[in-house]
This record gives structure tokens, sequence and C-alpha cells, in this order.
């Protein structure tokens, strides 16, 4: 027989785990004013190892249309111009000797689309893994009236399981929706 409070946390769990992933995957969408977090995909060989670009330089956004990469040795400045380059990141680094300058450029309308629909794809992703873990807890409370739970606190558990499914799903809406306006923001 299952602890039913320990499915429904596995579950919670699950779910936060599936937020957390989308919060990570929209910061990477870039919506047309400069923010560090589009380079977190971003790694560079140092010293033969992949390292993320934080690792090897500072990345600051001195104003609402740049991001400025200062590395810690000057020696990573074309390992780290070749590694934006080869990103899907789709900015074109200006390197100046000392640091890396990304000029965002502000967003045509046909990108802003595609940008949405990519927002909304992740949004969709993360629907499908909360309720994959709705799922999987209510299989695992009806395999517990098998081995002995009574019907009605599994009916009771399932609501639960049910009620937290639905909060999730409402915030990822949410999260996506306020992504979206900010996309389409110009």
């Amino acid at each position: 027989m299952i602890d039913i409070q320990k499915n429904l946390t596995d579950a919670t769990d699950k779910m936060e785990g599936a937020m957390m992933y989308l919060d990570e995957a929209l910061a990477r969408v870039r919506a047309g004013k400069a923010n560090a977090r589009i380079l977190d995909g971003i790694y560079v060989d140092y010293y033969g190892s992949s390292t993320p670009l934080s690792g090897v330089a500072n990345i600051t956004t001195p104003d609402a249309k740049s991001i400025v990469i200062q590395p810690w040795e000057k020696s990573m400045l074309k390992e780290i111009e070749k590694a934006i380059m080869a990103s899907e990141v789709g900015i074109t680094p200006e390197n100046n000797g000392e640091v890396i300058r990304l000029g965002i450029p502000p967003l045509t309308e046909d990108r802003r689309k595609s940008l949405v629909k990519q927002a909304r794809a992740e949004g969709e992703d993360c629907k499908i893994t909360i309720r994959n873990a709705r799922r999987d807890a209510i299989d695992a409370l009806k395999k517990s009236v098998k081995e002995g739970l009574a019907e009605d606190m599994e009916k009771d558990a399932e609501a639960e399981v049910q009620k937290v499914h639905d909060k999730y799903i409402k915030r990822v809406d949410e999260i996506v929706a306020a992504k979206e306006k900010e996309i389409m923001t110009v």
C-alpha cells in the first residue's frame, strides 16, 4: 500500500521540476531587450573542458540594447566569439580586443511571432510533463486500491492530485502569456 501524502509530494515535485525547466527555457527566448540569460546555453572550450560562458567571463547588460562580455583572460576572446557565432542566439559579436559586445537588434514582426510559437511550444511541453506526473500519481493510487486502500480515500487523493495539476497548468498558462506579452511589446 502506498503512502497517499508521499504520492502527492512526488507528483508535486515532478510538476515543480517541469516549472523550473519552463522558466529556464523561456529565459533563453530573446524578447527584444538585453538579457544575460540568453547566453546560458553557450559553452566554450576552456583548457580542454566545456565550460559555461558565465564561468569564463563577466556578463553584463549596460543598457536595454546591448550585452557586454568581459573575459577573465584575454586569450578567451576568440573562443567566446566562436562559441557565440556557433550558437542559436543569432547575434553577431563585436570584439574590440578588450570585451565582446552583443548589440540586440529590434525584432521583426515575423521573428516575434516565431518566438511566441516557441514559447507556446515550451509551455505545452511543460503541460505534458505535468499531465504525466498526474497520470503516474493516479495510476499509483489505483494500484493501491488493489492492495487494500479504501476506494473513498483513493477518490479523495485523486481529487487532491487533480487540484494540484490544475494549479500548475494555470501557472504555466500565466507564465507563457506573460512571456508572449514581453515578446510582442515593441
